[in-house]
């Protein structure tokens, strides 16, 4: 086929259906466009003062001409200038006029500019700003062209419409790099610099995964979390807003850069998702075959002593206990740290030997100990529901489960309901104890964390893993559909002060108020997350924050989904599939 015959298709592919051109607008298709162009700056131009004209949320098209003068041309046109306003100065004065500050303050100016030519330190630019303007009916281009002219105003710089030139002026803010407005002001360096969109709110960093699209300028935001001053992240929304969708995605193309993932699942969301990608799912449940002992110490790093690792985990095993058996007395609380001490011991573990190769004691270990201790007959009744009676195959052997996938799903989705905060909590502590024996970049995600943060000890688990996170090239996402839970104590307000990123998606408008409270948002960020869609929301980076739109290619969708119907469409496509290949 003939080149010019290719051109002439991609002519017919591109083009609108029809244009029509008037002298105060242009029709392209069934959208409106009107072009407007800067031709009044005040004398002083502030940093960023085009940034809000970049960020409104409008379909824009900004067109910025930067043509050099010649530096000799400039100085002779700069000395007639100023001859005329001397001129002027001296006739007023010869008339006996007061003076004019207006006049003077122009000389100052173009002396001034004079010299920096003069010297090489500035130049002289013809600079045309046009934009171009589409709506879907006449009425929303008149309200965006007053919306605009206001904003220019408020700064004292004046736009003006193409009119009768409207095909010049959309034509010149095509990516054709052709001006056929011609419409300059004469601008020198420093004023120039202040209109380029160096300023916006962007969140893309140069390496990172992509988190969504952002709502303001359409951006990409994207950036690596591990390059923050912590890995934490926070995030808040309804049920059904889509928070786990938004972190599944997020752990999908973490995976991709090497990154293991820990997430801690109440409601086997992230099955499939797992089974996907060749991870790993442990079923943590009464009757379930996967255990984790609590009892299971950590090994110390090179720069830690042994003693402080041991007195820190046994402080972890208080906290769990205390979860277990609710209140405790002064005497009790004494009573169990002394049987925990007594528990390692008949292990030949303590704080002043090696335990690194030693096999820890079981629950049922503890209980023996406890039998022989006066008063803690309390203890023992408390304990033995978890070592003889209903809940006794939950922590009461010893562990036969790894970290060694890339991806780690623990489901406590079959777990009692009072159980869960323990099976949390124990979950947590075996992660913590295990992922500090080998320093990997980690993600541990922990879905509906209000069901451990209602919990004081919970919380403060939970804040300590945040704080010391970083150490241990980890981050940690909490995940909550109920903020006043999470926000029971002062400590759930700590964790969110210790994570560099917080998304906050569509809210109910019983919870609105405390959220907006605790992240002093807007008013309008207010009704933006009580009206947000699915997907959507606002995005916290440090002290910036977009909106943002959560976006998946169609094989990330169908991994990650939690929309039932959807679900089941993928699982009857399976079937048919199958069926068709075994005949």
């Amino acid at each position: 086929m003939p080149i010019l015959d290719q051109n002439k298709q991609f002519d017919d592919l591109f083009a609108p259906p029809a244009i029509n051109v008037t002298p105060n607008y242009i029709q392209v298709g069934s959208k409106y466009a009107r072009t407007i162009f800067l031709s009044t700056y005040p004398r002083y131009l502030n940093t960023s003062w085009f940034s809000p004209i970049i960020n409104l949320d409008r379909v824009l098209d900004i067109a910025i001409y930067v043509n050099p003068k010649n530096t000799a041309q400039a100085l002779k046109q700069l000395r007639d200038h100023l001859a005329k306003l001397e001129s002027q100065m001296m006739e007023e004065a010869s008339a006996g006029k007061v003076r004019d500050p207006i006049l003077e303050t122009a000389v100052g100016d173009i002396e001034n500019l004079r010299d920096r030519l003069q010297q090489g330190t500035d130049k002289l630019f013809d600079v045309g700003v046009y934009i171009t303007i589409y709506e879907d009916s006449l009425k929303d281009l008149d309200e965006t062209e007053s919306k605009l002219k206001g904003m220019f105003e408020y700064q004292l710089v004046y736009p003006k419409s193409s009119v009768f030139r409207m095909s010049e002026g959309y034509m010149s803010t095509l990516p054709l790099a052709k001006d056929r407005l011609n419409v300059f002001t004469q601008l020198n360096t420093e004023p120039l610099s202040s209109i380029f969109p160096f300023v916006s709110f962007d969140l893309t960093a140069n390496d990172g995964i992509l988190y969504g699209i952002n709502t303001h300028n359409n951006s990409l935001v994207l950036f690596d979390r591990f390059n923050l001053e912590n890995a934490n992240c926070t995030v808040f929304a309804k049920s059904g807003a889509g928070k786990s969708y938004t972190i599944k995605l997020e752990v999908l193309r973490s995976l991709v850069f090497g990154t293991q993932a820990i997430i801690i699942d109440p409601e086997d969301e992230y099955k499939y998702l797992s089974e996907t990608v060749g991870g790993a799912n442990v079923k943590i449940s009464i009757n379930s075959d996967q255990h984790i002992n609590p009892f299971d110490l950590p090994i110390p790093d090179e720069d830690e002593s042994p003693a402080d690792v041991f007195k820190s985990h046994v402080l972890n095993l208080v906290g769990l206990f205390r979860l277990m058996f609710g209140q405790l007395t002064p005497e009790e609380n004494s009573i169990l740290d002394e049987a925990i001490h007594q528990t390692y011991a008949i292990k030949d573990i303590s704080a002043a030997g090696d335990f690194t190769k030693q096999e820890p004691p079981v629950l049922s270990d503890l209980q023996s100990i406890l039998e022989g201790m006066t008063g803690a007959e309390s203890l023992v009744l408390r304990l033995k529901r978890y070592t003889d009676g209903t809940f006794s195959g939950f922590l009461n052997q010893p562990t036969n489960v790894s970290l060694d996938n890339q991806l780690i799903v623990f489901s406590i989705r079959d777990m009692e309901e009072e159980l869960r905060p323990i099976a949390m909590y124990s979950i947590l502590n075996y992660i913590w104890t295990t992922m500090r024996r080998e320093l990997k970049k980690r993600l541990i995600v922990v879905d509906e964390a209000w069901l451990l943060m209602k919990y004081e000890i919970g919380a403060q688990f939970l804040f300590n893993i945040a704080k010391r996170a970083r150490k241990y090239y980890a981050g940690l996402t909490t995940i909550s559909q109920d903020i006043s839970e999470f926000l029971a104590t002062d400590l759930g307000k700590s964790i969110i002060n210790n994570s560099s990123i917080q998304i906050l998606m569509k809210q109910s408008p019983a919870s609105i108020d405390l959220l907006q409270k605790t992240f002093n948002l807007t008013d309008a960020e207010k009704l933006y997350l009580l009206e947000a869609r699915v997907g959507y929301g606002l995005f916290f980076l440090g002290q910036s924050h977009v909106g943002i739109r959560v976006v998946a290619s169609f094989a990330e969708d169908q991994i990650i989904t939690s929309d039932p119907k959807q679900i089941l469409e993928i699982e009857q496509a399976k079937k048919e599939w199958a069926q068709t290949n075994i005949k």
